[in-house]
């Protein structure tokens, strides 16, 4: 990029500088942006399309009429690159800086509000010119948990994404600290990437993907190998990984709307099964969008009849039982009592949901709670030892929270008491010796 270190722009004609020092930064070659850098920013990568990308900036008309700017609100303005949320020439713009540089834009009107304008402020077929300061960027985040962070590299075609259960095409680049570990054309069915060594993070950002894109992925441990590592491609314990994947076709799957009783059930007896082989093996995560594809199906189905009713039924609650298990697993305790909350609406006497609920609570240090359910189970089936064992577990528990919670108000009371001794004494002293 040029820089203009010589003399002040805001001392010259916009068209001056930019037919002197201005660079297009358009795709086309049209001229439609020109850019001329005021300050360098840091050495580094660029924001990509999709990243979340925080800016100042100053727009003014041609004339150098002012018509708005994020310095005078006095808080930076953020948006996602590229996805139509601000003018096309600010989209270009931007995705040509780096961290901290300010630059100069032009952006013909084409490039900005065309030949509508956007009244009252901007005429018509109006050339606009920024003042941009890049403060920072970072790629889109595609889990609540942070653990799939993705930036596009390639833009793909159209609005169509692949579905669970679609058969993907990629092509995909692996890397851990850098180094290549994995290099491959692979296909599998989104939900089930697990079974071609396709780590979860990749396979959960399939539905978020266009043919034709490619994108970087950055895997936390959890959404990569985990805690076991990946010996086959000699990745330790808790490694971070990068994927570089080019999604080059695929084939949807059918909507659930779209089938029919007969055949969700059939699938659902598949997904059951493939959900309990992964959980068998320590697969906890793929093991929950099985069981939650077939929560999904028959979620909301009536059975013709008390038989398909029933059948209906138990494949549903043996889903949600099997999601609380994993849940237990994964230490997400809210949604194993949410999970065995579906189950005793349907079945109150679930002896397997009470246990699990009491579980979770119990974990969560709800003693009381926990104890209730463990209560309850013990009345379903006054056999189960184990209910047995953690009604005591809650009992010694609840005996040493209340044991705790005296000493700190022993502590307190004492406390407070040395501070009244203390007060008297000064009031008397004071009293005594005006």
């Amino acid at each position: 990029m040029t820089t203009d270190k010589d003399q002040s722009m805001d001392d010259q004609s916009p068209a001056v500088v930019f037919a002197a020092k201005g660079i297009d930064v358009t795709p086309s070659r049209d001229e439609g942006v020109l850019k001329v850098v005021k300050n360098q920013g840091e050495d580094g990568d660029r924001p990509m399309i999709g990243d979340k990308v925080a800016v100042h900036y100053t727009g003014k008309l041609i004339n150098g009429k002012k018509f708005d700017s994020s310095m005078e609100r006095k808080k930076p303005f953020t948006f996602s690159l590229g996805k139509g949320q601000v003018i096309k020439g600010l989209d270009i713009g931007v995705s040509s800086m780096q961290r901290g540089e300010v630059c100069m834009l032009l952006c013909k009107p084409a490039y900005a509000y065309g030949s509508a304008g956007c009244p009252p402020k901007i005429p018509p077929n109006a050339m606009l010119q920024f003042e941009v300061e890049l403060l920072s960027f970072q790629g889109e985040v595609l889990t609540d948990d942070g653990g799939i962070t993705r930036r596009i590299k390639v833009k793909g075609e159209g609005y169509n994404n692949p579905n669970d259960g679609s058969t993907v095409h990629v092509h995909l680049e692996g890397r851990c600290e850098e180094r290549l570990f994995d290099t491959r054309d692979v296909h599998f069915v989104v939900g089930e990437s697990e079974d071609m060594g396709v780590p979860l993070g990749v396979d959960r950002a399939m539905e978020k993907m266009q043919k034709g894109e490619c994108c970087m992925l950055y895997l936390k441990p959890k959404y990569g190998f985990g805690k076991e590592g990946r010996a086959q491609y000699k990745i330790g314990p808790n490694s971070d990984l990068v994927y570089e994947v080019t999604l080059n076709n695929f084939q949807k799957a059918k909507e659930s709307w779209e089938l029919d009783q007969k055949e969700k059930l059939k699938l659902s007896a598949t997904a059951k099964q493939k959900g309990t082989q992964y959980f068998k093996a320590g697969r906890y995560l793929q093991a929950v969008v099985q069981y939650q594809r077939v929560v999904l199906w028959l979620e909301m189905e009536f059975g013709v009849g008390k038989e398909e009713q029933q059948k209906l039924q138990d494949f549903l609650l043996a889903a949600q039982l099997n999601l609380a298990m994993c849940y237990l697993k994964l230490r997400e305790y809210a949604l194993v009592v949410e999970n065995c909350n579906k189950v005793i609406e349907l079945d109150e006497k679930n002896e397997k949901a009470l246990y699990r609920r009491g579980k979770a609570r119990l974990f969560r240090n709800e003693f009381s709670l926990a104890m209730s359910d463990f209560k309850l189970v013990l009345q379903v089936n006054p056999s189960n030892r184990a209910a047995r064992d953690q009604v005591s577990i809650c009992q010694r528990n609840i005996r040493e929270h209340h044991e705790k919670d005296k000493k700190i108000y022993a502590n307190m009371f004492q406390k407070f008491a040395e501070r009244d001794v203390k007060c008297t004494r000064s009031d008397a002293h004071n009293v005594n010796h005006p």
